[in-house]
């Protein structure tokens, strides 16, 4: 409780055991935030300034051109499905040494679509298959299993649903394999919808940071990095060697790529390949995808760090491997700094507020500003200067996420596996006008909803405080987090109404036919 002595709060003497104890926590998060900030300027450090040189390819001669498998895993994808198949038969690449499998889990009309896809390719002379499952066991890891088992290629190029291969893929990627460690192929991720909306173009700027900044640096440092499940291709013979595709965390591509880097694979990344793909629309398909990505780092974290912390790797390696694998860990530090916030400007009260904006506000400029710095110097260097007007966003919009992504970690630490939420794709482009397609919305929406509800109005406590207190600089500060949190609830209560405001007018269209 709080006890006001000659217009100040103060905290009652039995709180202040819990207090301290609160404060030890915060100040920790902020630490944990704080280091997370510091790899991120050596990351952009090493981009900007440790150029390097991928290997060059070998060419090929057309008497050794290898066998190549590209596999398509698909649940209900409807709207994609078609597109995907025919940019892969498109593939320049001799049909006797090309075999295209489709992995199709659906339980819906995609299963027609591939169906018609696969009858029409195989007319022109592709060998094309589709691969059905009795159940999705595995989910995405299983089915690739299944598929591996009937590939008769060398090499195995994977393309999920919303993503667009160009004809030379092949032609550009297979022959940095010329090298007999090379094991893994990785390509730049293009975005088709970029433009969509301001959460396309946020996305965009983080996931051309990730293979621009992460991807080139570690892979041109000798460190261990990622397949990303997608837009990629492999030896074969690595994925076997490594132990296959495994179904124990939900993010199998990051799973099998640690164990094959541990059984002595070397990856390549190609920052000049591109391969456009399509960017989740609605934010609670966003927040599924990120979900399940901080829940799957976490368990291959679990199950393959103390494997990379013994194995005979160089000291940078691991160190990178554990800032790799447990960097979502700074979700959790974010959301106790920010549930931690207003007992600590009670416990420190008495220090005085304009002594703590001394301490604080340094500090939390260096965890946030560090992430924002590493942005903005990437969009400007790499000419992404129209996704950095939403680069503001970015502050809130990790606040507003923060608990999800939290519990998604949490779930990870104590659970191995889980459900593989695949992430909606509509099809679109660059459409700005056209929202009717937003016709799903995850069923945890509404109660996302109310969790930020209660934490907008828990975060108004510090601003109130505050304005009691007269301390007007730190107002902006803290108004921050109930922004960030009111960001997320008009984002979400947006997708629930377009919902229910589509469900009206099917049903009023209906009545209207009936009449």
């Amino acid at each position: 409780m709080l006890q006001f002595e000659n217009g100040y709060a103060k905290p009652s003497p039995m709180h202040t055991e819990v207090l301290n104890l609160l404060t030890v926590v915060h100040f920790l998060s902020l630490a944990g935030l704080a280091v997370y900030g510091l790899h991120r300027i050596w990351m952009i450090y090493c981009w900007r300034n440790n150029p390097v040189d991928l290997p060059v390819p070998a060419d090929w001669r057309k008497e050794s051109v290898p066998r190549v498998t590209i596999q398509i895993p698909l649940y209900n994808e409807p709207r994609v499905a078609g597109r995907i198949i025919d940019a892969v038969a498109a593939v320049d690449w001799p049909v006797e040494k090309l075999q295209i499998q489709v992995l199709d889990d659906s339980d819906d009309e995609t299963r027609a679509i591939t169906a018609e896809r696969e009858k029409y390719w195989v007319s022109k002379g592709r060998v094309i298959t589709v691969i059905r499952r009795n159940s999705r066991k595995g989910f995405k890891a299983g089915a690739l299993a299944a598929g591996l088992e009937r590939a008769t290629g060398d090499f195995i190029a994977v393309f999920d649903a919303d993503f667009v291969p160009k004809p030379d893929f092949l032609r550009k990627t297979i022959p940095y394999f010329a090298e007999e460690g090379v094991g893994m192929v990785q390509t730049r991720w293009g975005f088709l919808n970029a433009g969509y909306s301001w959460l396309t173009r946020l996305q965009a700027l983080l996931l051309s940071a990730h293979f621009g900044v992460e991807h080139t640096v570690r892979c041109g440092r000798g460190l261990f990095f990622n397949f990303n499940g997608t837009a990629g291709i492999w030896r074969k013979s690595a994925i076997t060697s490594a132990g296959g595709w495994q179904s124990d965390t939900v993010t199998e591509d990051l799973d099998l790529s640690y164990r094959a880097q541990l059984a002595g694979w070397r990856f390549v990344y190609l920052h000049d390949v591109e391969v456009p793909s399509e960017l989740p629309v609605n934010l609670s398909d966003f927040r599924c995808q990120q979900e399940r990505w901080s829940k799957g780092a976490i368990q291959t974290a679990r199950k393959l760090l103390p494997r990379v912390l013994a194995a005979p790797v160089p000291f940078a390696v691991k160190v990178e491997t554990v800032a790799h694998l447990l960097a979502n860990c700074c979700w959790v530090f974010g959301f106790l700094a920010m549930l931690t916030l207003y007992p600590v400007l009670i416990n420190r009260i008495d220090i005085g507020v304009y002594q703590m904006l001394w301490i604080d506000l340094p500090l939390f400029f260096l965890t946030g500003g560090a992430v924002l710095t590493y942005y903005l110097l990437y969009g400007y260097k790499s000419g992404l200067k129209h996704s950095l007007f939403v680069l503001p966003l970015l502050p809130a919009v990790s606040i507003g996420l923060a608990p999800f992504f939290s519990l998604a970690v949490l779930k990870g630490i104590f659970r191995k596996g889980g459900m593989f939420s695949r992430t909606p794709k509509f099809g679109i482009l660059n459409n700005w006008w056209d929202k009717s397609i937003h016709t799903t919305v995850s069923r945890q929406t509404i109660w996302n909803l109310l969790i930020n509800l209660v934490l907008f109005v828990y975060m108004l406590m510090p601003v109130f405080f505050s304005l009691i207190q007269g301390t007007w600089p730190a107002l902006p500060f803290l108004c921050l987090f109930p922004a960030g949190f009111l960001l997320i609830i008009a984002c979400d209560f947006q997708e629930c109404l377009a919902v229910e405001l589509k469900k009206f007018r099917s049903r009023a269209n209906f009545k209207s036919l009936l009449l």
